[in-house]
């Protein structure tokens, strides 16, 4: 990675996106702190499980009430229901497959859609931390000037979730990598940096060598997995794929050998994602009308073994789901077949999609049981070191962390490889 990013900075044009990329980032980070008139700091957000994971990937913007508090959220949110409707509605479906033109339109459906999540959302969060909420301090606390005040928040904050979702698209096109991962990446980061910066500034008291005790054990905990994570991120099986050799005119075409990987965990963080949206909703929900205490929070709530369950199925279901979505056998056999290849030991046809989905399916198995380990292993390490840490790397929290690096350094390699191609053209 190192390696990498100094080559990268040898290269003017490499060199230039990063820095870019770095003072794109760093806007949305002085968004992260800019406070918005009439709200103050959410104090009980430790009672809204939900709300915390959001809070920590947006850098604890959310908390805080800041003019970015809602980050990337939004246009997550409308960029997966996005892609499930493409699958169920043939209209996107078609839309998907025309290209650069069909992809703008569903880019423009996206922004919109994460508009109206976005106006959503923050009304939720204005309801929900109302005694937070000053309106007197803005328009006025009564009346119509009382509803003017809560709707130029809302204004706000949709604003905020907008111009989010622009620097993460500016990212895109103009820096490294992927735009909207990297904001991700870094809320998640500068969350985690406050949190072992408040271990430190423990060691000066009394409280020194529990605090010293639980920053080694976090810095150990989290090289381990972070290294068992990228270990089995890069996990793929390879199966071999021969081309018979074809005689056209004077020339003889194929022979070859190739393979095709399948990685174990092809799906990436999406499962996780759905699985904990899934299952925090109800939480949610109840947590904004003020239910605090019923039979599912007694014993559906995070922690319990029927969470847990329910959670492990869950991942499981999606992990299926996806790979369907992406991997289909019978085109793959198709491909294959029409140029000419075989896999050694099948026939060409069905014999090949067969095999290819009983492998398919087998190591989707292996890539549920691994997501459901990162689920709520790590979970439970980093809660024995400091529960502080929990929401701060949650199973989302690490498996974006981990992706979106390795994608970095694919993107920088890439970048890179272009230039010197380039050089040598020249």
């Amino acid at each position: 990675m190192f390696q990498t990013i100094v080559k990268a900075f040898k290269i003017p044009e490499v060199r230039n996106k990063i820095l870019i990329t770095i003072a794109l980032l760093f806007v949305y980070r002085l968004g992260c702190y800019i406070p918005v008139p009439g709200v103050s700091v959410f104090e009980e957000m430790e009672n809204f499980t939900f709300l915390q994971i959001m809070s920590a990937v947006s850098g604890g913007a959310l908390q805080s009430g800041a003019f970015l508090a809602m980050g990337i959220g939004p246009y997550i949110n409308a960029s997966i229901i996005i892609q499930l409707l493409t699958v169920g509605i043939p209209a996107l479906e078609r839309l998907s497959r025309q290209g650069e033109e069909g992809k703008r339109k569903i880019n423009a459906l996206t922004r919109m859609l994460t508009l109206v999540l976005a106006i959503a959302q923050a009304i939720g969060i204005l309801v929900a931390f109302k005694d937070y909420v000053h309106p007197e301090q803005l328009f006025g606390g009564e009346g119509f000037l009382k509803f003017l005040s809560y709707a130029f928040l809302v204004i706000v904050y949709t604003a905020g979730a907008a111009l989010t979702m622009w620097i993460g698209e500016r990212i895109t096109d103009y820096g490294v990598s992927n735009g909207i991962s990297l904001l991700i990446f870094a809320g998640i980061l500068a969350t985690a940096g406050m949190t072992i910066v408040n271990l430190c500034t423990q060691l000066g008291t009394s409280e020194a060598a529990s605090a010293a005790w639980q920053l080694i054990g976090f810095i150990v905990a989290a090289i381990v997995i972070f290294a068992a994570i990228v270990t089995v991120n890069s996990a793929e099986r390879k199966i071999p794929v021969q081309y018979a050799k074809q005689i056209k005119g004077r020339k003889m075409y194929g022979g070859q050998s190739t393979h095709i990987p399948i990685k174990i965990n092809a799906s990436g963080v999406m499962p996780l994602i759905f699985s904990f949206a899934i299952l925090s909703f109800p939480d949610l929900i109840m947590n904004l009308i003020g239910v605090t205490d019923n039979w599912w929070i007694r014993n559906m709530g995070s922690g319990s073994w029927a969470y847990t369950v329910i959670l492990c199925v869950l991942i499981l279901f999606f992990s299926y789901f996806y790979n369907q979505i992406q991997f289909n056998p019978d085109d793959i056999s198709k491909s294959i077949q029409g140029n000419g290849g075989f896999i050694p030991g099948y026939r060409p046809g069905k014999p090949t999609a067969d095999y290819l989905k009983k492998v398919s399916n087998r190591i989707t198995l292996f890539g549920a049981i691994y997501l459901a380990l990162v689920a709520l292993v790590p979970a439970l390490i980093f809660k024995a070191i400091n529960v502080s840490l929990v929401n701060v790397f949650s199973a989302t929290g690490i498996l974006i962390v981990v992706s979106v690096a390795l994608e970095f350094e694919q993107a920088l390699q890439s970048q890179i490889m272009m230039k010197q191609y380039k050089g040598v053209l020249k």
